[in-house]
């Protein structure tokens, strides 16, 4: 049997639970090594705490052990059986917003995490908002401390409904709510003997079965040029493919020149193969000596990318300085950078940090762009300052 990689996200409120649900998902996965638990315990002994706390397992850096909270990202991997994960565990608060963006950016799948007892709140919505905007292709709502309301099933009810109305305001697709207590165990790992009301699978038996978004080798075509290599009166245009699978002999457009030509040859780790897919680093050669440099795009196939100089996108501001219209920026596609103009900001006159909107930029030189929603490699964009090369804004192309 073929195990594949789901890469998944989680996200709550403050004092949700989300490290303690992490870490009961990879203690009772028996995915902790014996010495990591053993930390665990001697470190919950040092704050008084009988019991291992098991949110020690992900709250890694020193600042979050000693104010109880998510700061940074933390990325763990385990496997069972069924599948190998690959998990960001993010902050909560909303001054980390721009680190969710970050781990939930690759992810297959998001957990939003909820508080029995409180509900939906702000932040739950905006983390659904981060969903939505990032084109999570699964969400699960993750509704914990079910003990907390004596397993009560209206209380999870009530929850999903709201949650529901919210979904829908956000053009989420769907989402799988699932009742669990993080702290007690149910339905993490094993199914719970307190809700006998709750049919569905626990938290693992729903990650291990999830069907995987369509892999980058399945997308269009799209290799952005990052190096040009000279071999004498050869070229190789070495890069990463950021989808699909390119062919000796495939017909090829350069982009944003829109010159054809046809492959010759493809080297990947230094060997010629008549084929490659992404995510492969490889070097391709071309039949005619084209005028190709750093930051070009070869495709093949029909399905082009739109060549444009105005981009509409979804933006996650995440810089602490605002962006305002009519601000000059760096926009860095892939390989490709280009001077960039804030030209609307969908009525608002600037974006703070951790803002969510929407945005239209007008660039100096075409870029070759894919809907975000279709090709999230290729859809993805971040703004730069000229000055200083900070890093702005995260961008999700809308065509």
């Amino acid at each position: 049997m073929t195990v594949d990689t789901l890469r998944f996200a989680t996200a709550g409120s403050v004092d949700d639970g989300k490290s303690t649900l992490v870490g009961r998902l990879l203690h009772d996965s028996k995915s902790v090594l014996v010495d990591q638990l053993e930390a665990v315990e001697h470190a919950s002994r040092n704050r008084g705490q009988d019991a291992p706390d098991l949110a020690l397992l992900t709250d890694g850096l020193r600042a979050e052990r000693e104010q109880g909270i998510t700061i940074d990202v933390a990325y763990r991997y385990f496997a069972t059986p069924r599948r190998r994960f690959i998990l960001a565990d993010t902050p909560g608060h909303v001054q980390y917003t721009r680190n969710m963006v970050t781990g939930a950016s690759t992810a297959d799948l998001a957990i939003v995490l909820v508080d029995a007892r409180n509900g939906v709140v702000e932040q739950t919505r905006r983390h659904a908002a981060v969903a939505a905007l990032l084109r999570v292709p699964h969400v699960v709502l993750a509704v914990n401390k079910m003990d907390l309301v004596g397993y009560a099933e209206q209380a999870f009810d009530r929850i999903v409904e709201d949650f529901a109305g919210h979904a829908a305001d956000l053009g989420l697709p769907g989402f799988t709510p699932i009742p669990v207590s993080a702290l007690v165990g149910d339905n993490v790992v094993r199914r719970s003997e307190h809700m006998g009301w709750y049919g569905g699978p626990a938290l693992l038996e729903f990650l291990e079965n999830v069907p995987v978004a369509t892999t980058p080798a399945d997308a269009p075509a799209r290799f952005p040029v990052q190096y040009v290599i000279r071999h004498g009166e050869v070229r190789h245009y070495a890069g990463q493919l950021a989808s699909g699978a390119l062919r000796v002999g495939d017909r090829v457009t350069v982009h944003p020149s829109g010159a054809t030509s046809e492959i010759t040859g493809i080297d990947v780790l230094g060997r010629s193969v008549d084929m490659a897919h992404a995510p492969q680093s490889i070097s391709v050669r071309l039949a005619a000596q084209r005028d190709v440099s750093r930051g070009d795009m070869i495709t093949a196939g029909a399905d082009l990318p739109a060549l444009t100089q105005e981009v509409r996108a979804a933006v996650c501001h995440l810089a602490d300085r605002p962006l305002r219209v009519g601000d000059r920026v760096l926009i860095r596609h892939t390989t490709r950078t280009v001077n960039a103009i804030v030209g609307d900001l969908a009525g608002a006159s600037e974006r703070a940090a951790n803002d969510l909107g929407r945005i239209i930029l007008r660039t100096g030189e075409p870029l070759a762009l894919d809907d975000y929603a279709v090709a999230r490699r290729t859809g993805a964009f971040l703004l730069i300052d000229p000055a200083d090369g900070t890093t702005l804004t995260a961008g999700m192309a809308e065509l």
